[in-house]
């Protein structure tokens, strides 16, 4: 039995399954701007692509001796970047737009990714572990960014708001903390765990980062909405 393909093939199901979900929930937006949940079900339509590329054994390449699925990298190349984007309108959800921040926190994120193509590129432990590290370094900025300069424009938002930014950044921050971890396990790493654990971790992981992050991100901002709406004084006339 091909387990590989199977986790494959139920990622894109729950991929599916999280874009009709976000697109229904965008019928009823409840004061969350559209573009949010426009982007919220771009990134399992594009990411259940590219892993219905690797269950039909596409998107990946032999280099001496090692499996790298590429088309992991092609669905992290954008959709990580998209996830940046939707914490950073959350965390500015009230307050304008500062573009510079989110763009760096982009831009740093796709050297992330290509640093860790690189790594599964390489022919030698040595070269490999070198690209390892400087997608970690560039990580480790991500991480900085999301939790000190973006997490401050919470501030003055209101205290509701800021506790949902923080639980979303801490469960944001837990899931790709994993990723790292899982490619160092792996057979592109240290080799403590086969492909087939691997695939199931990459599976998982981009699940719960993806689908889970934009369920609780949307319905929390819903919920802040509904309730500020709710107590707002009414007019009578």
């Amino acid at each position: 039995m091909d387990w590989q393909a199977i986790f494959h093939w139920v990622y894109v199901t729950a991929m599916v399954i999280g874009a009709l979900y976000f697109m229904a929930l965008s019928r009823n937006p409840c004061g969350v701007p559209k573009y949010e949940y426009l982007v919220a079900t771009f990134i399992p339509i594009w990411s259940g692509l590219a892993y219905m590329a690797m269950a039909m054994g596409q998107g990946k390449v032999e280099i001496a001796g090692q499996i790298t699925h590429y088309a992991r990298y092609i669905d992290w190349f954008v959709t990580t970047p998209l996830l940046l984007l939707s914490l950073s309108w959350t965390a500015m959800h009230h307050i304008a737009k500062d573009w510079t921040l989110i763009a760096g926190l982009m831009g740093t994120q796709v050297i992330v990714i290509g640093s860790g193509l690189i790594a599964d590129l390489s022919t030698t432990d040595e070269t490999r572990f070198v690209w390892y590290t400087c997608g970690v370094v560039a990580f480790l900025v991500v991480l900085w960014g999301i939790w000190v300069p973006l997490r401050a424009k919470t501030r003055g938002q209101g205290m509701e708001f800021s506790t949902l930014y923080t639980k979303l950044v801490a469960y944001f921050t837990v899931f790709w903390i994993s990723y790292p971890i899982a490619w160092l396990i792996g057979p592109s790493g240290l080799g403590w765990v086969n492909q087939t654990i691997e695939t199931l971790l990459f599976c998982v992981l981009p699940f719960f980062s993806k689908v889970g992050f934009s369920y609780l991100d949307l319905n929390g901002l819903r919920r802040l909405r509904t309730r500020s709406t709710a107590t707002s004084p009414k007019i009578l006339y």
